[in-house]
């Protein structure tokens, strides 16, 4: 009876925690970079007027101990250093540490300004606790303690230490602080009701309030939230009521930088906590012994906990495994290689544009703090439905109670298996790499051909499929030939080849609405891709492919036309549907297997409002929270969710350098805004902090310099034998 309750204790505080997760990195990037620009600016002034800086050290200002050159030039240094290091957080306990001496001689010696107080106490706060997750002392603290840099080690104690000693001090008296704030304007208020009335009527009337109503609940805040503020309890619950105060004011009465700050202190507090010497903390920790599930720890699973082997590491597969972190289980995750990838961007691992390791994380580390979660290595062959056991290609077996197919999907030739090896698609990291290779190797043949019709049919590249994959990776060769490879050549041109996108529908991007379709045709017209709708491959072989009848002569083909599920459906037996996936039911279990579920591509799931769900990754990532959820309310002994619901978020795709489309429904975006969101969605989306700001940086010098930095060719250095050479592409479609 207990547990129902306790699970959504468990639910709520999860949803309160990923909140503060999410916002506090940016919340404190934006403070720091706040104090940064407050300091910086006042430096640049005064190196732009270095002789007024000095008078003004001289006559308005003079620090008494110092020499006013002294104390103007350490003013500026200060100023011009600090704030770099503040906004970086790099060396951030020290760069403040200079602010806060800078700020409190400011407020003693010259203008005792609350601005100068507040900079003062937010300083002190960086000073004790050092910058948030968003900072390069954060990315350095694993590996620097270890490194053979003097007193490394030494100093990462000495930081550690300050932290655990100066922290819960500087937090109690923030909160002190505050707190008499507030509480002083609550008896003032107090003290003379009738003309708190009055103000409320006249000078700071509350839109949708009564006077009256307004004054009250505003003294009210201002005596007991204080009061919980100095001892710790309820702390995030009492700050926020004086945030909505702070912004009601700012926005009605009077509006004032003091308010922001106001507003800077208060955030720390709620989304920070009041710290060690409080009795939130004290309670934490009762609860913590009592109720671990409630304090956000993950225990170790039962020896006799039920086993759940989810089977792939990609998109669905880890959402699964996320989803069951809280569950009392035994969670194997398998997959037949040890990374998970982001394949939305392999595209650019295949044109040059990002190396393998940009898109790709290791699984083992994305799960390094889930206790109930095991990693196996390993090529999955089959599933014995009637032991409950999914074997292995080495002879292994995993025994399970419930278990996930999340295998996805791998290429797709309508029965034509046999071009697979002359038109690789793109579904891995080797198919990348492997589509990288030739593509490179063609321009470095086609310079060293001396037969104008081989050369041409060297320049010549197909991409059959007109969806997603087969736009971006046309718009993207067409970039790399005309801009990444400018001036490299001497015998050749790259910007003369010729991209063909062939399409067997009568325009790309089917699944977009057909305005965005068009809008991507002209995109890639515009790069000088020749797009060929209406247009179906008939043969292909190591001389070029044979489109509606037509011959195009093209050494280089890329095939993005199709897709095919995993064999799952094989392993248990289950009858698949046209593309191989398996069927589920509304829970996404398997129809007649008891404990087996299918999500992502392995699924054929009509949870979108009665239509088949796609197989994009937020379908997968949905399939995947879903199928946790299923399984966690069932080994509780819960109800088990509603049947599953896909929620379309939206459909991105790019164009090039500066084009891409965006359908959000209503909302339809083409041109450089929707290829703006489609870099910030894909770059929030990739695993891991090193991955983002690792494909950030090398976006945006590839973008300013038309140079991709991953030209590598690798495996070996020849193309199939073609025995005669090549005739001229004709680029003409059949009518």
């Amino acid at each position: 009876m207990i547990d129902r309750p306790l699970h959504r204790a468990e639910r709520a505080l999860d949803l309160l925690r990923a909140a503060q997760r999410a916002a506090w990195p940016a919340f404190d990037l934006l403070i720091r970079l706040w104090l940064a620009q407050t300091f910086w600016v006042s430096g640049i002034v005064k190196l732009h007027d270095w002789e007024q800086a000095l008078f003004l050290a001289r006559t308005e200002y003079p620090v008494s101990w110092l020499d006013p050159v002294i104390a103007a030039v350490l003013g500026a240094t200060v100023e011009l250093i600090g704030p770099p290091l503040l906004a970086l957080g790099l060396v951030t306990r020290a760069g403040a540490l200079a602010l806060l001496a800078l700020a409190l001689v400011t407020y003693s010696v010259y203008l005792p300004l609350d601005q100068h107080l507040f900079q003062a106490v937010l300083l002190a706060w960086y000073v004790a606790m050092g910058a948030g997750p968003l900072s390069l002392d954060r990315r350095l603290a694993r590996g620097l303690p270890g490194s053979a840099l003097p007193f490394a080690q030494a100093g990462a104690r000495l930081l550690a230490g300050v932290t655990r000693i100066a922290g819960p001090p500087v937090l109690l008296l923030l909160r002190v602080w505050i707190a008499g704030v507030f509480f002083r304007s609550g008896l003032t208020k107090i003290a003379d009701f009738d003309t708190t009335i009055l103000l409320f009527q006249s000078e700071y009337a509350v839109p949708l309030l009564p006077p009256e109503l307004a004054a009250l609940l505003s003294t009210a805040f201002e005596l007991t939230c204080p009061v919980l503020l100095v001892a710790g309890l309820g702390t995030r619950l009492a700050a926020l009521p004086l945030i909505g105060m702070t912004l009601v004011i700012d926005a009605t009465y009077q509006h004032h930088i003091d308010h922001l700050y106001w507003l800077m202190l208060l955030g720390l507090i709620v989304l920070c906590g009041p710290g060690m010497l409080s009795l939130d903390h004290a309670f934490a920790a009762i609860v913590r012994r009592r109720f671990p599930r409630l304090a956000g720890i993950a225990p170790a699973p039962s020896q006799d906990a039920p086993r759940v082997v989810v089977v792939g590491g990609g998109f669905g597969g880890l959402a699964a495994v996320r989803g069951l972190a809280r569950t009392d289980c035994r969670v194997t995750l398998i997959d037949r290689r040890n990374h998970h990838l982001f394949q939305p961007l392999l595209y650019q691992v295949a044109t040059a544009g990002l190396s393998p390791a940009d898109i790709a994380t290791p699984i083992r580390s994305l799960l390094r703090d889930q206790p109930n979660a095991r990693v196996l290595l390993g090529d999955v062959t089959g599933v014995d439905t009637a032991t409950r056991a999914v074997l292995l290609a080495d002879g292994r077996r995993v025994p399970y109670d419930h278990l996930v197919l999340a295998t996805g999907a791998r290429h797709g030739y309508f029965g034509r298996e046999e071009w697979e090896p002359l038109a690789p698609g793109l579904k891995s990291v080797e198919d990348g790499t492997e589509i990288r290779r030739r593509l490179l190797l063609a321009f470095e043949e086609a310079e060293n051909a001396t037969d104008p019709g081989e050369r041409r049919a060297l320049l010549s590249f197909v991409i059959v499929g007109g969806g997603p994959t087969g736009v971006e990776l046309a718009g993207a060769i067409a970039e790399l030939a005309r801009h990444g490879l400018a001036g490299e050549f001497r015998a050749i041109d790259p910007a003369e080849a010729q991209i063909l996108l062939v399409q067997s529908g009568p325009r790309v991007l089917p699944t977009f609405p057909e305005p965005l379709s068009a809008s991507a045709s002209a995109s890639l017209e515009a790069l000088g891709v020749r797009v060929m709708t209406g247009s179906r491959v008939e043969a292909v072989d190591a001389a070029g492919v044979v489109v509606s009848g037509r011959r195009i002569a093209a050494r280089t083909v890329f095939w993005a036309a199709g897709v095919m599920a995993s064999p799952a459906a094989r392993w248990l037996g289950a009858s698949p549907d046209g593309a191989g996936r398996v069927k589920v039911g509304p829970d996404l279990s398997v129809t007649g297997v008891p404990g087996v579920y299918a999500i992502g591509d392995t699924a054929a799931s009509n949870g979108w409002d009665g239509q088949p769900v796609p197989g994009l990754a937020p379908a997968a990532k949905q399939g995947g929270a879903y199928v946790a959820a299923v399984i966690a309310a069932r080994i509780a002994g819960r109800p088990a969710p509603g049947p599953f619901r896909y929620r379309h978020a939206g459909s991105l795709a790019t164009i090039g350098r500066k084009a891409a489309v965006a359908d959000f429904g209503r909302v339809r975006l083409t041109g450089a805004a929707a290829w703006w969101l489609w870099g910030a969605v894909h770059v929030l989306f990739l695993s891991g902090m090193r991955n983002r700001v690792g494909v950030a940086v090398e976006w945006f010098w590839a973008y300013l310099t038309l140079r991709q930095g991953t030209r590598l060719i690798t495996g070996p250095v020849e193309h199939p034998a073609v025995s005669e050479p090549a005739p001229p592409p004709v680029l003409e479609t059949a009518s």
